[in-house]
């Protein structure tokens, strides 16, 4: 199953310099087309050993497509575009969510837009936050002979910077990863059910109760166990 594939994965890591010697031996068998042999090693790399990048994600992806375990597929790809988001990776997991039947995978210009902003986000917001400090030094040295308009500017910078970080930023979303997940209305067994999601569906979480997870479902709050879903940015 799916679910049992899923645990905590570190994407602060860096990877190592030296190759593991059983990850060579995956990328070697993904070479030669042995997919169902090299998808157990390339598992253990990212789940065990805590070594990822976009590279050993995306090729799990395609393992698990050859292998027609599309809902393994959805969830690669998906940490694939959390790592490095791409357009091309986004529009991959679109087709493949249409052709399943799967929610949450938006097929606009807007969501195009907003995947293409945050490719450049962290490198955006690390130049502003750059700017806007040596703007600061700046202003505070020659502060006895600044006009009141460039603090005004500086101040309109400031805006603009917040709301770069606020409007763009990554939201937290979780991919469903066992079959019969149940969306409840409440926070609780005992709460209305709603529908069942289906491994590969894309919830906007909003927060967390206890062990269940808030989501935006259909236009309304819905809850999923927190156990039945990977949050994935």
């Amino acid at each position: 199953m799916l679910a049992s594939a899923c645990g905590p994965i570190n994407f602060s890591s860096t990877a190592s310099t030296k190759t593991p010697a059983s990850l060579e031996q995956a990328d070697l068998l993904f070479a030669n087309g042995q997919y169902a042999a090299a998808a157990p090693l390339y598992h253990n790399q990212i789940w065990r050993q805590q070594q990822v990048s976009p590279q050993i994600l995306l090729r799990m992806a395609y393992a698990q497509h050859q292998l027609s375990h599309y809902a393994a597929e959805v969830l690669y790809l998906n940490l694939a575009q959390v790592r490095q988001p791409r357009l091309t990776t986004w529009r991959q997991l679109a087709a493949l969510a249409q052709r399943q039947r799967l929610v949450g995978y938006p097929t606009t210009w807007q969501q195009e837009v907003r995947v293409q902003a945050q490719r450049y986000y962290y490198p955006g917001l690390q130049g502003l936050l750059t700017i806007a400090v040596l703007l600061a030094i700046g202003l505070l040295v020659r502060r006895q002979r600044v006009k009141p308009g460039v603090w005004l500017a500086y101040l309109f910078y400031l805006l603009v910077t917040g709301a770069y970080l606020s409007l763009l930023r990554p939201t937290p979303v979780g991919v469903v990863t066992r079959a019969g997940a149940a969306l409840m209305a409440g926070p609780g067994a005992g709460a209305t059910w709603l529908s069942t999601a289906a491994p590969g569906d894309r919830l906007l979480v909003i927060g967390q109760d206890d062990i269940w997870l808030r989501v935006r479902w259909q236009q309304r709050i819905a809850y999923v166990r927190a156990a039945d879903a990977l949050v994935v940015e």
